[in-house]
């Protein structure tokens, strides 16, 4: 005999549906899509259709064939995870490719924990992080930022922020990426456009703020702590600042860099806050952010990777059952 177990009184509705926050969230993802249109053309479109119908096609047929249930595809979290997938994609990736890391996205990510609500990773980056350990040249071959091209799998390639702050080949202007002006995934070339998202997802209260400002809060602070501490060492060593010292620390641990580059912006806002994979109380949401901003300075400057964000967040999801052990939110009339 199974039990049902439900929390104390009151119950109140909310208002909120599976179905609303899922196309919620994609209309605020619908600025940085437009960015990525105007820079990559062709190339963003291709990649984007091609992960979110893979990504819904495979979830209707495991929930149909293997599940024996009726599919859900119309909730629209089928359509999030390949939208957020392809946003983690190089614009020029082969279309079998893309295919692929749907399949791994939806098909091992998500729907082998039993389906949306059940899953430990999020599914995207499960994805994502499968394609570039196995696809590592093609996943990273950034493709130069335009004005719509036509080109695909041709695309003009370039180095990331990133992977020139890594390997020590100098670093584009801070605000360059904030804008679109850099290569990058698809989906993370924009950070005003990703801060539109971000207002738009606090004005309809689909997230808060704790997760995205721990997660910046914590790499611009730590950044910040790593250039002032080598700053400090040189001044211990020689007496006086040695400028090569200046310049090198300006380079790697520069905060503006570092929160306008890469997949920081885009990871923070939509897909750490994903709510099956985040802690519950707004404590255990601060701490799984500071968790990620730390991890993510960690590999960027000290790793075989110049970006860490996807791994920092796969990370703390894992650490998400234990943080909701032991910070919990407080009861209805608790003190």
């Amino acid at each position: 005999m199974k039990k049902m177990i439900i929390s104390p009184s009151p119950h109140i509705h909310s208002g909120d549906s599976i179905g609303r926050n899922m196309y919620g969230v994609l209309a605020a993802l619908v600025p940085a899509f437009l960015v990525s249109l105007f820079c990559f053309g062709l190339g963003a479109l291709i990649v984007t259709l091609v992960s979110v119908a893979s990504c819904v096609l495979c979830e209707y047929l495991i929930q149909k064939f293997l599940f024996g249930k009726e599919p859900t595809v119309c909730d629209g979290s089928a359509i999030l995870t390949g939208v957020l997938l392809a946003f983690n994609l190089p614009s020029n990736l082969p279309v079998w490719i893309v295919v692929t890391g749907a399949v791994v996205a939806i098909g091992i990510g998500k729907m082998s924990f039993g389906g949306l609500g059940n899953n430990i990773f999020n599914p995207a980056l499960v994805g994502r992080v499968f394609l570039l350990i196995s696809f590592p040249a093609q996943m990273t071959v950034w493709p130069v930022a335009g004005i719509f091209p036509l080109t695909y799998l041709d695309a003009q390639t370039g180095a990331t922020t990133l992977s020139l702050l890594h390997y020590g080949e100098g670093v584009a202007s801070p605000g360059s990426s904030a804008v679109g002006l850099t290569g990058g995934s698809l989906g993370e070339i924009s950070e005003i456009a990703l801060l539109l998202g971000f207002a738009f997802l606090l004005f309809r209260k689909i997230i808060t703020w704790h997760i995205p400002v721990a997660i910046l809060g914590t790499v611009a602070v730590f950044t910040a702590l790593l250039f002032a501490g080598n700053m400090f060492y040189a001044h211990s060593v020689s007496g006086t600042a040695d400028l090569q010292t200046l310049a090198e620390a300006a380079r790697i641990y520069n905060p503006l860099i570092h929160l306008t580059s890469g997949g920081l912006m885009l990871g923070a806002v939509f897909m750490a806050t994903d709510y099956v994979t985040s802690p519950m109380s707004r404590k255990g949401m601060v701490v799984y952010g500071i968790g990620i901003g730390i991890i993510t300075v960690v590999i960027r400057i000290y790793g075989a990777y110049p970006e860490g964000m996807s791994f920092a967040i796969l990370i703390m999801n894992a650490l998400t059952p234990l943080i909701n052990t032991y910070i919990k939110p407080k009861y209805f009339g608790g003190k």
